[in-house]
């Protein structure tokens, strides 16, 4: 937006948002952010436009090769539409980013982002669309809710409930994590607070209720040791998971959970150990890997992949 506001007579809200391609309330609370941080914004009333002198640059930063690449790939890759949804505008600061660069240095670079990949997974299996657009704009009022500090009103459905509920909600965090965006907040139905993911938003509503972040809130405090995004009620539970040599080695090469602890047995079989907030999760995970895995403790995590093995074997047998 900045580059807009510094061509010719300036512009009006309405125009910035077709520029930019966000709403004008969007655009309000990013002419705000800038006034916030001293950027010399005037306003012609007549003209109803709004407009930074000429004379204003940011300052200049000098990157060295490395800092450039990491931020161009990173820009590139994270930008795409397949890493993470609703940053596609990195992949075009990164194309002005490279385009400020000395030509010899551009080249170079442009050979080294050719070569250098990133993978983060796959956006939430195959989202059309209309529900990716959907997403967007759910997204965009949700960072506006946070940052006007403005609570939202949604109707959600549940797959933990098994419905469709409507609550009150007090954005906190948005939070990419594995393959969706979540919003974190206190929940007025749970009296809590709660995580829900974007794509079962069905509708969204802002409040003129204001709210204010807990001092205290932390995300990492928030979810403890929780295997992935859910934790549970109660203390942490020491889970001990001996993988065979067939899949060891797989186990072994990924980062899993903050605090695993790995111990390789004679056979070659591999014993992971982990401290987690809840069973649910890790259960799920333990499964995935079938007779390759046997759950050593706690016993209630073994009865549970055992219920559930049985329950898939029925399944099987009755062909449904």
């Amino acid at each position: 937006m900045l580059g807009h506001l510094q061509t010719g007579r300036g512009h009006n809200a309405r125009a910035l948002s077709d520029l930019c391609r966000v709403s004008r309330r969007t655009i309000f609370r990013d002419l705000d952010l800038l006034r916030d941080a001293g950027v010399p914004l005037h306003y012609d009333v007549s003209e109803e436009r709004f407009r930074i002198p000429g004379t204003f640059y940011l300052p200049p930063t000098n990157f060295t090769t490395e800092e450039a690449l990491a931020v161009i790939v990173l820009c590139h890759e994270v930008g795409h539409r397949a890493q993470v949804a609703f940053f596609d505008a990195a992949k075009s600061a990164a194309a002005k980013l490279e385009s400020s660069l000395p030509a010899a240095l551009r080249e170079q670079l442009a050979r080294m982002t050719r070569a250098i990949h990133i993978r983060l997974g796959p956006l939430a299996a195959a989202v059309d669309e209309t529900d990716l657009a959907s997403q967007r704009a759910t997204y965009q009022q949700l960072v506006d809710a946070i940052a006007r500090r403005r609570a939202v009103r949604i109707r959600y459905d549940s797959f933990t409930e098994r419905k469709q509920i409507a609550t009150k909600l007090s954005p906190y965090r948005l939070w990419f994590s594995r393959r969706a965006w979540y919003v974190i907040g206190r929940s007025s139905l749970h009296r809590a607070t709660r995580t829900f993911h974007l794509g079962r938003i069905l509708s969204l509503v802002q409040l003129d209720d204001g709210y204010q972040i807990p001092r205290g809130f932390n995300l990492e405090r928030y979810l403890r040791n929780a295997w992935h995004m859910i934790p549970e009620r109660g203390p942490n539970r020491r889970v001990s998971i001996r993988f065979s040599k067939l899949v060891a080695r797989n186990v072994a090469d990924v980062a899993w959970h903050k605090t695993q602890r790995l111990a390789w047995n004679a056979d070659g079989s591999l014993d992971f150990q982990v401290n987690v907030s809840g069973l649910g999760e890790v259960s799920w995970w333990v499964l995935g890997y079938g007779d390759q895995a046997l759950v050593l403790e706690p016993p209630e995590l073994a009865e549970i992949v055992v219920a559930r093995a049985k329950r898939m074997l029925a399944r099987y047998k009755r062909g449904k």
